[in-house]
């Protein structure tokens, strides 16, 4: 099985179709800030998205419509393009379990309009840790990252600090403690070690710098 992961889409979706048209992925595991926006007239719709046989799987990240997405009445939004809630979980067909975990804090929030471009249930709270999964969990698809990892990441964006997302996913890597842990929201590639657990940090989709990889075996 070729499973692609990507780092935030942001409703790129013609490029997102050429990075599929090329690689030609089984499935795609997508960090958050996907672009899910329907109720605006100038964004792309999710019909955009041509699949060619993959299924898309994402997590929220900051820059989603949550009312929409708390509105919704599936989880496969379109044809293959399928929306993994907080704490929800997809076994691959090797047996290794994915927990998908979006959610961040918007440092633009500012500019943006509560319940239209800006939404508070963007960001991580205790909520989301209702039902947790109670099996193991390998690998960790999110939108941003836990404390541990800030002193790394925060010289590159010294404005996402203060985001109590990264102290949810500390918590969330202290009881799952996965072999692989992916995210993007911070716009930049960067990979590391924390303790057993190998991370990864995407660039968005265009960048200069890498956005996508192959998920790897253990």
């Amino acid at each position: 099985m070729k499973i692609l992961v990507i780092g935030d889409v942001h409703n790129e979706f013609k490029m997102l179709n050429q990075v599929i048209s090329k690689t030609r992925p089984d499935l795609v595991l997508a960090c958050g800030d996907f672009g899910y926006w329907p109720r605006l007239d100038n964004a792309y719709s999710l019909s955009e998205i041509k699949t060619q046989g993959s299924v898309i799987r994402w997590c929220d990240g900051n820059h989603e419509d949550f009312f929409s997405l708390e509105q919704r009445s599936t989880n496969e939004l379109e044809p293959n393009v399928i929306y993994m809630p907080r704490g929800s979980t997809y076994t691959l067909p090797d047996g290794r379990t994915i927990m998908f975990f979006g959610g961040a804090f918007s440092i633009d929030k500012a500019w943006r309009t509560i319940g239209h471009t800006w939404f508070p249930q963007e960001t991580i709270a205790q909520r989301d840790f209702i039902n947790l999964p109670k099996t193991k969990v390998d690998i960790f698809i999110t939108h941003t990252c836990p404390l541990e990892l800030l002193p790394t990441l925060l010289p590159y964006n010294e404005f996402k600090a203060n985001d109590p997302s990264n102290a949810a996913l500390s918590r969330l890597w202290e009881m799952y403690k996965p072999k692989m842990w992916f995210f993007g929201h911070w716009h930049k590639y960067l990979t590391g070690q924390l303790n057993d657990t190998q991370w990864h940090c995407l660039a968005e989709i265009g960048s200069d710098e890498r956005y996508i990889m192959w998920l790897p075996d253990f």
